[in-house]
């Protein structure tokens, strides 16, 4: 008979069970983590400098994010070509799937240096107040600079969590953060002896921090464990056919990412037309949200690493067990979080408002609760879409992610926000109930095409040649 400890202790003990799941899992959670605390700083320390540079800088940086991405995320499916290699004991190909994320990230810092010179009629044509079109300018044209350095820093990163060596990406994140907050403290404000820079400030400190962090990277992969055991160095070439299946996995997962931030763009710049502070609230709002939702992008990413691993071992099952282990880890974490927006909302924003005008904040502050509730709603479904999409992804199924964030973001968010905001004046409450209405979907369609189980069938890498003999008899001579 199986007790309750004994079930207990078999589920997180046991392959693909908590245990195994938090081991992987926390330091890219630390990693995510990290990432969120740079962003929520960053937007403190200009709430703090300007009402003009904190509603700049949302709009500027998400509509720079929302181009990067499609690179990012075409780049970090290295993670799963390599889980998957790993799994499958071929080493050899773990070196030079990274390389042809390297390149992407090439292509992609060519494409968004492209843009740096349209950056003053991009947010003319979005038409925000003069002081935070130029607010948005320039923070725009310096973040563009960084692109290179974040796509292929998240292509070592995917790398190595792909091998399962996710405690080396945590401090590396913890390291560029750390950098990142000190430059944003010189470099907004002007301390010691520094010129004050605003908002300007903080996309150098950030493009420094990511230059850094990919420097640090790139002496990780140039260690002779690595370069021997997977081929980091000896690897680097152009690999056509590999490079073509990444991009034939990857692109469609780079596209999601690209068509799910994008509406999300689409949706502060309407928010924006509403008046400064329903955009301020807005990013605010979004912003304590990332504090929540980026850790478990961590454990998204742990979800893909070892469905990837499992599949290539040919274990399906375990990938399964691997999965609702996550999503039970992940509910638990995201209704916690989701009851303190609604009953301690202010735990959250006294950061925001420690050095902000309280006549200035008083209305953002009435607004910010409001959306907080918003937020609480939908952050329970987003455990289900983060873990089944990063789970279905992991095998390989990115064009049905692809297709679905599409066909939702423009009928369930984009049309129906313009609609709301722009022709009915519905106002910021309106846009905010398809914003929720969008993720709720989305996490449920997830649901459902895992539990129609066809990934458990997928690969994204080639099966491993049989050797067959020089010869081999045609029929046995009993002899």
């Amino acid at each position: 008979m199986i007790t309750p400890l004994l079930r207990i202790k078999t589920r997180w003990y046991g392959d693909g069970g908590y245990g195994e799941i938090l081991r992987i899992a926390l330091p890219l959670i630390v990693s995510t983590a990290t990432w969120s605390v740079q962003h929520f700083v960053d937007r403190m320390f200009l709430t703090w400098y300007s009402t003009e540079a904190i509603a700049a800088a949302m709009p500027a940086g998400i509509l720079n994010f929302t181009i990067t991405c499609i690179f990012i995320g075409t780049a970090t499916y290295v993670g799963t070509f390599v889980a998957q290699y790993y799994g499958a004991k071929q080493y050899e190909r773990c070196g030079p799937s990274l390389w042809q994320g390297i390149y992407i990230a090439l292509i992609g810092g060519v494409i968004l240096a492209i843009l740096i010179p349209l950056a003053g009629l991009i947010f003319r044509t979005i038409g925000h107040a003069p002081e935070i079109q130029e607010c948005e300018r320039v923070y725009f044209k310096i973040l563009c600079l960084g692109a290179t350095p974040i796509i292929a820093s998240s292509a070592i990163s995917a790398f190595f969590s792909g091998l399962g060596r996710t405690r080396l990406v945590m401090w590396v994140s913890i390291s560029v953060t750390a950098l990142n907050l000190i430059l944003d403290w010189l470099l907004i404000f002007g301390n010691w002896g520094l010129p004050e820079m605003g908002i300007a400030g903080a996309g150098i400190a950030t493009v420094s921090a990511l230059c850094f962090g990919m420097f640090v990277y790139f002496m990780l992969i140039s260690r002779s464990s690595y370069a021997r055991k997977y081929a980091t160095i000896k690897g680097w070439r152009f690999d056509r056919q590999l490079f073509t299946r990444l991009i034939m996995f990857g692109f469609p997962s780079g596209l999601h990412f690209f068509i799910d931030i994008a509406g999300f763009t689409v949706f502060i710049l309407l928010i924006g037309r509403l008046g400064t502070s329903s955009l301020a609230a807005t990013n605010i709002a979004l912003n304590i949200n990332t504090l929540a939702f980026m850790p478990m992008i961590g454990m998204g990413i742990a979800i893909s690493v070892l469905v990837g691993q499992r599949l290539g071992e040919n274990r399906p099952e375990l990938a399964e067990r691997s999965t609702y282990s996550a999503f039970h880890l992940t509910f638990i974490y995201m209704t916690t979080i989701a009851l303190l927006y609604v009953v301690w909302p202010d735990l959250f924003m006294r950061a925001f408002a420690a050095h902000s005008d309280l006549t200035q904040f008083a209305p953002i502050r009435e607004l910010t609760v409001v959306l907080l509730r918003f937020v609480a709603l939908y952050s329970i479904f987003d455990a289900m879409n983060i873990i089944f999409a990063s789970a279905i992804k992991g095998a390989g199924d990115t064009r049905f992610v692809m297709f679905m964030i599409i066909a939702l973001s423009i009928s369930l968010l984009i049309v129906p926000s313009y609609a709301a905001i722009v022709y009915l004046s519905m106002g910021i409450y309106g846009g905010w109930v398809f914003v929720t209405t969008y993720i709720t979907v989305l996490g449920i369609v997830f649901f459902f095409r895992f539990l129609g189980g066809k990934w458990k069938s997928m690969r994204v890498i080639e099966e491993r040649a049989v050797a067959v003999p020089p010869t081999f008899p045609e029929s046995p001579t009993g002899e």
